[in-house]
């Protein structure tokens, strides 16, 4: 059975067939053992995969391809990413349901066509960046708010290969979620030290992301 209900996926075939113009290639990593929602994510990202052939989806066990893995920044599963020499450092970390599904969707749309919905100047701000940045949204499937930064934090690593975004489920990633604290979500922690709680303006999160640096310095 398909994790992507009937009338779900007519909707999605007849959107990626309006707007995907090039191939998409999602990996995948999970593993069998200790790892409660690997299949469910492999299947979900295989399933989408067949609603358009521009979709691509390669698997991989995540201790076979280690080398792989890290390649990609994967350091725990599931995750799901996105390949290319510029969108490889968008990653899913958990299984994408609920309200996370559509960023998924939107950011496959994003990849395919060339093109983020983020304005000119933030654009502009984050193709200036010139330092590594790494973003971690905290989210949960059940919360309406979280696609919003999540979808920010992606399109921020579309535009600029020095940034890397990550959605990463609290519930999948308890002790994760201890470490940084998150008590609400969608909580985004932004290179380990400036926190962002609850959802915010495009122009905000940008803001945020140049204080990264000044406050990494000690």
């Amino acid at each position: 059975m398909s994790l992507i209900p009937p009338r779900s996926a007519e909707y999605l075939k007849a959107e990626f067939a309006r707007h995907l113009q090039s191939k998409v290639t999602i990996l995948v990593f999970t593993q069998e053992v200790e790892c409660p929602s690997c299949r469910e994510t492999r299947e979900l990202i295989q399933n989408l995969a067949k609603l358009h052939p521009k979709i691509d989806v390669q698997a991989y066990d995540f201790l076979v391809e280690s080398d792989l893995a890290k390649k990609f920044g994967v350091d725990k599963i599931p995750a799901v990413v996105f390949d290319g020499e510029k969108n490889r450092r968008m990653r899913f970390f958990g299984l994408p349901t609920g309200y996370e599904f559509a960023p998924l969707v939107e950011d496959i749309i994003d990849l395919s066509t060339g093109h983020t919905r983020l304005s000119e100047v933030t654009r502009a701000q984050i193709k200036d960046v010139s330092y590594p940045v790494h973003i971690q949204v905290f989210t949960t499937p059940t919360c309406p708010y979280c696609p919003r930064m999540v979808r920010l934090a992606h399109q921020f690593a579309m535009e600029n290969a020095l940034v890397e975004s990550d959605m990463v489920s609290a519930i999948e990633f308890p002790q994760l979620a201890q470490k940084y604290a998150v008590m609400a979500v969608p909580k985004t922690v932004v290179n380990e030290v400036v926190e962002i709680v609850g959802a915010v303006p495009e122009a905000h999160f940008v803001e945020q992301i140049l204080l990264a640096p000044r406050s990494l310095r000690t």
